[in-house]
């Protein structure tokens, strides 16, 4: 299969640096946040409060995504979806890169510590360092375990977002951040499958490249067992009522059904249908979980 090509157009120096901070992942880590600070304040948590959680927890990110942008811009510049990207096309040198990554994290350190407190400023670092050393630079180009194990990195916002509000952490929002663990590797799963040509180019083991497209369905289909299992006992452990744990029950349900169309029709279509749905399916499992706090707690 030919490569694909990749029209760059200029950007600004401001854009660029904005597309080094990868914001769509960004946005998609915020939306698990803010329902997150809402469940452990059975209420609207002070504006203020959530403003210094979701301004620190952006920093974090954008730090963490620009550093795995610097480690891997070699192979980025062989997938012809990451061909695009700044470090690649020479928008930014590499070493000003990394000053702006390790800024970053001094900034969302020093916000959080400030304006939120300290557990929450050492979650949101650890989050970063975990996904630098043990993803990008380790398990990323070793195992194809890499995304099971390093999208743990990918759950710790809401555990920032539960100590931002209580000053500390238990059981509910640790199997909140089972939830968004298990929900990962299906989530970019769907999506590897899409550029499992790209993966194998890079020699990425991510599992679609180095496995067949059945084996790949059926763990797909696995994690989102495991996925729905978790989100319905959110409920009981964090005290939810019937809005979430209908709603949890519906969209695990689909989610499921997805997963098993792409196990009997293991296609890069197919893959990307889920990829889709998984995005939506977590936007709306956390907004119905703010919702039936907010519903049950005027």
């Amino acid at each position: 299969m030919a490569a694909t090509t990749v029209i760059v157009r200029p950007r600004s120096r401001l854009s660029a640096y904005v597309a080094l901070t990868k914001p769509r992942i960004i946005e998609l880590l915020l939306v698990t946040t803010l329902p997150t600070m809402v469940v452990a304040a059975r209420a609207v948590p002070p504006v203020g409060l959530m403003l210094a959680t979701l301004a620190g927890g952006t920093l974090a990110a954008a730090g963490a995504n620009a550093i795995n942008m610097y480690i891997d811009r070699d192979i980025d510049g062989i997938m012809g979806r990451t061909r695009g990207r700044p470090l690649v096309t020479g928008e930014i040198a590499p070493a000003s890169a990394l000053r702006f990554a390790v800024a970053l994290e001094v900034l969302a350190f020093v916000e959080l510590w400030a304006l939120v407190n300290l557990l929450s400023a050492v979650l949101a670092v650890a989050a970063t360092l975990f996904y630098v050393f043990v993803y990008s630079l380790w398990l990323k180009r070793t195992s194809t375990n890499n995304i099971v194990i390093g999208g743990a990195a990918g759950a710790v916002p809401v555990l920032v977002g539960w100590a931002a509000v209580t000053g500390s952490l238990g059981l509910a929002p640790v199997v909140l951040f089972a939830v968004i663990f298990v929900w990962t590797p299906p989530h970019f799963w769907a999506l590897a499958i899409r550029y499992r040509e790209d993966y194998a180019a890079a020699e990425v083991p991510m599992l679609p490249a180095v496995a067949s497209m059945s084996r790949t369905a059926r763990q797909i289909v696995i994690y989102t067992v495991a996925l729905w299992g978790c989100s319905l006992l959110f409920a009981p452990v964090a005290g939810m009522g019937v809005l979430y744990l209908v709603s949890a029950l519906l969209l695990g349900a689909v989610f499921l059904l997805r997963a098993v169309e792409l196990l009997r029709d293991a296609t890069a279509s197919r893959a990307m249908r889920l990829f889709h749905y998984s995005i939506s399916y977590i936007a709306l499992l956390f907004g119905a979980m703010a919702v039936d706090q907010l519903a049950r707690w005027p």
